[in-house]
């Protein structure tokens, strides 16, 4: 029987991810597109399906490890089908081989007769020799232009990995881009000299925003291999960079050039890169007195996340000790720094530097305890909570909405919600009234400019919903709102919910969202302050509607109650503003008829 080994297919990013669960088992009986394992980044988590069918031989990877694009996870025995195919196209390309065999025959080499296989348009080797040289495709200057980026918003340049002149390799990283969630290389298409750069760093670029112009040398390295055979001449110059092809290049490569090298499964070590390092922050954090750790060669030794991480951070790398192999910085060695650093600065004065560091205690003198480690996820969000705490002035602003009547017209969908499949919940009417409110008052759809002096403005309206999953929050963003039915809003917030939970969601349905609803609605309680989700400026928390009496001017009369709490940015919102959005949000969800006016 014959045997596959199965790889990870792209994942859209040169970075490692996790395994954090593997779903099979040696001895399976596995279908094609079942999942194999499941991976987990700082983003996501995915599953792996399978690309054939058959039996799991062996697992090559573990739970724990990280793996990326190419690496080796499973072998499987294919069954009959799968096989037979295989053993099809393989005699197809026997035959073709053989074909080019007896094509061949006669001639000097295997070597040239593979790279000419049309025997009666081969030249000899001695005629070859005498030939003229070979006169080389001129080269051509092409506009490369970003692709889609999986996000509608611009993102910053924040890195040019090249200089005008230089070589890049195909998958080479031109520069770098970061937006509100993630850091992303951008490779370069082909192999090409660098001609001219059509953007600076600072700018802001989208899908199809022209990057650079290059110019083509597919076809001139094209008809130097096509004569090596026959001359036998040795690689120039210029060729050598290819010489040292191979994956030791690339496991020897310092971070600092992480970011220019292409997927490992081209083989192709990055060069020709011109160094820059990460813009330093204007006010770093107190840096050690030792001198500065730096890894071989001084080279510093750290992936593209730990990088962004360090810039949001003001963490100078050159200070860190890196606790990977090589030296390699990891996030951990920079949440160590920080402490440390805090802890150095905790001086009292009159300006209050820095935090007090909360102290360690040993909990297990009291009783029994265990270490459980918390998931990227988790961790990510502990990290984005307190920044927006930190960060962002929290007001909140507490309200009430009578939903009698919205609860009896949602009620009396359900033979229409059976016969659609659609579950209508509060949900979908509370993204209506909140996008109808969003319009009507567009301090709330705005966000702070990094400079300190603008606001952005949202002509769009993306909103985001909190969903609680095994393994974290996770907030996947609904775009465009205001132009979308209730059923539409239904069905989409179902299939997005489901998807968190299943660990589904890729990063751009995670991304743009210009506010936020948090509903505890069926787990309960009667109010709560929610953390803004920043860089939004406020977000909306919804509790667990009850009966309440009301006073109707003449007597108490029973009302179903929804607990609405508002919390915002006041640099951005003020306590006006957030009444005034709040009397018109209950009012519309008090009476569906005003998402009419």
């Amino acid at each position: 029987m014959a045997k596959e080994i199965v790889t990870i297919p792209d994942l859209g990013t040169d970075d490692e991810v996790d395994v954090i669960e593997i779903s099979v088992a040696p001895g399976d009986q596995i279908t094609e597109e079942q999942g194999l394992l499941v991976l987990e980044s700082d983003k996501a988590t995915m599953d792996v399906p399978s690309p054939v069918a058959g039996k799991v031989v062996r697992i090559l990877v573990k739970e724990g490890d990280s793996v990326k694009t190419g690496s080796e996870i499973v072998e499987v025995e294919l069954d009959g089908d799968t096989e037979a195919a295989a053993e099809g196209d393989s005699a197809a390309t026997d035959d073709d081989k053989s074909e080019d065999g007896k094509a061949g025959q006669g001639k000097p080499g295997a070597d040239e007769a593979e790279a000419q296989p049309e025997a009666s348009q081969q030249p000899t080797q001695q005629e070859s020799t005498q030939q003229e040289p070979r006169t080389s495709a001129p080269a051509q200057d092409e506009v490369f232009e970003l692709p889609d980026l999986g996000t509608e918003d611009q993102v910053d340049v924040i890195e040019l990995s090249v200089a005008v002149g230089d070589q890049v390799e195909e998958g080479q990283a031109l520069g770098m881009l970061e937006s509100d969630k993630a850091t992303m290389d951008v490779p370069a298409p082909y192999a090409a000299e660098v001609v001219e750069l059509l953007v600076k760093e600072g700018d802001k670029v989208g899908a199809g925003t022209p990057f650079a112009k290059l110019r083509r040398q597919a076809a001139e390295e094209d008809a130097a291999a096509a004569d090596a055979p026959a001359t036998g001449k040795e690689p120039s110059a210029k060729e050598e960079p290819s010489a040292k092809k191979g994956p030791s290049a690339e496991k020897d490569t310092p971070a600092d050039d992480e970011k220019a090298k292409p997927d490992s499964s081209s083989g192709a070590a990055a060069t020709g890169r011109t160094e820059r390092s990460a813009p330093r922050p204007p006010e770093p954090l107190p840096a050690e007195p030792d001198a500065p750790h730096e890894s071989e060669g001084g080279k510093i030794y750290a992936g593209p996340a730990v990088r962004h991480m360090a810039r949001e951070l003001g963490v100078p790398l050159e200070r860190v000790k890196g606790s990977g192999p090589k030296g390699r910085i990891q996030k951990d060695d920079l949440t160590r720094f920080v402490k440390e650093a805090v802890g150095r600065s905790e001086v009292p004065s009159a300006g209050g530097a820095g935090l007090p560091p909360v102290p360690d205690v040993d909990f297990s003198q009291f009783g029994e305890t265990e270490l459980v480690p918390m998931t990227k996820i988790q961790s990510l969000t502990a990290t984005n909570m307190q920044r927006a705490w930190l960060n962002a002035p929290h007001v909140t602003h507490f309200d009430s909405a009578d939903i009698t009547d919205l609860e009896k017209f949602r009620k009396s969908l359900k033979d229409e919600s059976e016969r659609r499949n659609v579950k209508v919940t509060p949900l979908p009417f509370l993204l209506m009234a909140s996008a109808r409110a969003l319009r009507a008052h567009s301090q709330f759809n705005r966000s702070l400019h990094s400079d300190g002096k603008h606001f952005v403005q949202k002509h769009y309206v993306h909103i985001g919903m909190a969903v609680d999953t095994p393994r974290g929050l996770l907030v996947p963003v609904i775009r465009d709102v205001d132009q979308k039915g209730l059923w539409e809003l239904a069905e989409e917030a179902a299939e997005l919910a489901k998807k968190a939970r299943d660990g589904k969601l890729s990063a751009a349905e995670m991304q743009g969202g210009s506010f936020t609803i948090s509903s505890l609605g069926a787990i309960g309680g009667t109010g709560f302050t929610p953390i803004i989700n920043v860089p939004e400026v406020s977000i909306l928390a919804v509790s667990r509607a009850e009966i309440r009496p009301v006073w109707n001017g003449k007597k108490f009369v029973p009302r179903q109650m929804l607990p609405l709490s508002l919390s915002y940015d006041h640099r951005a919102v003020n306590g006006a503003d957030a009444g005034r959005f709040m009397t018109y949000l209950t009012e519309v969800l008090g009476d569906l008829r005003r998402l009419l006016l």
